[in-house]
């Protein structure tokens, strides 16, 4: 029996090494294109819209409730719940009650 004649050929040198790592690439741009570019650009629009919060703008929370800003400071801000003033992160707020519903 001659074995030689089943076996695929093989190359060797830097061609070979191209279509091993053509596979690897393709998946990494997958990633990137699918998975990272969106999710940092979600991030970077959810911190810009922080930013400009100011004090009377009506807000969703991420536990759905809507509450009213009564003041801002760098890192917390204070909200008009009903009849009673409470202290949250800036990054409890999930948007802006006047806008649309965010997209996902």
């Amino acid at each position: 029996m001659n074995f030689a004649l089943i076996q695929p050929a093989t190359t060797s040198g830097p061609a070979a090494a191209l279509i091993q790592i053509l596979p690897f690439a393709g998946i990494a741009l997958m990633f990137y294109f699918l998975l990272i570019r969106p999710q940092s650009k979600a991030r970077k629009e959810m911190e810009a819209r922080l930013s400009k919060l100011k004090a009377g703008d009506e807000v969703v929370l991420t536990s759905g409730l809507y509450a009213t800003i009564d003041r801002v400071e760098e890192k917390h801000i204070w909200l008009k719940i009903g009849s009673s003033v409470v202290k949250a992160r800036r990054t409890a707020v999930a948007a802006l009650a006047t806008e649309s519903e965010p997209q996902n």
